[in-house]
């Protein structure tokens, strides 16, 4: 038997909510696990600024891959810069992620199947079937401008953009 390794795991900086954090995302994702917690000890708690027996680190999986959340206080907040993608095969899969991630988010930064979810996180809940649909020189023009239009994706409104002729 082999032991699964993953060689880049994302570390996910929060400032005092990467527990929290962690218990929601893993409620949205069928597949997801917390796999570990290690706490602030005294002298950790001194150095970081953060109470004594709070999590530290909070090591967990989505979909099978590894990541790690750090309450690391309030010197670093997310940007758009990084954003965690989810593909989606069904209009249902969209909603559901749509729904579960924007909930308590910034509404204002909602475009194109991008979301920014209550803990300032940038995700993109996309169709798998969106880079095919780009990649035709015939329809990309009209399925990019649909896009453009869209906070929530909806794949029908796309195969519609895609199918029409101009």
């Amino acid at each position: 038997m082999t032991t699964r390794f993953q060689r880049i795991t994302p570390f996910l900086w929060f400032d005092q909510q990467a527990e929290e954090a962690v218990k929601f995302y893993v409620s949205v994702f069928e597949n997801a696990r917390i796999t570990g917690v290690t706490r602030y000890g005294k002298e950790g708690a001194q150095a970081s600024g953060q109470p004594e027996g709070t999590a530290m680190t909070v090591a967990f999986q989505l979909d099978g891959q590894d990541f790690t959340a750090l309450n690391g206080g309030p010197h670093f907040k997310f940007t758009e810069a990084l954003s965690l993608v989810v593909n989606c095969h069904t209009q249902a899969e969209i909603d559901h992620y749509w729904n579960q991630l924007s909930a308590g988010g910034d509404p204002k930064a909602q475009m194109c199947g991008w979301l920014k979810d209550r803990y300032g996180l940038s995700w993109q809940i996309v169709p798998t079937e969106l880079p095919k649909l780009l990649s035709d020189p015939g329809q990309a023009s009209r399925v990019m401008q649909a896009v453009l239009q869209m906070k929530k994706i909806d794949i029908e409104t796309l195969r519609r953009a895609a199918d029409r002729i101009t």
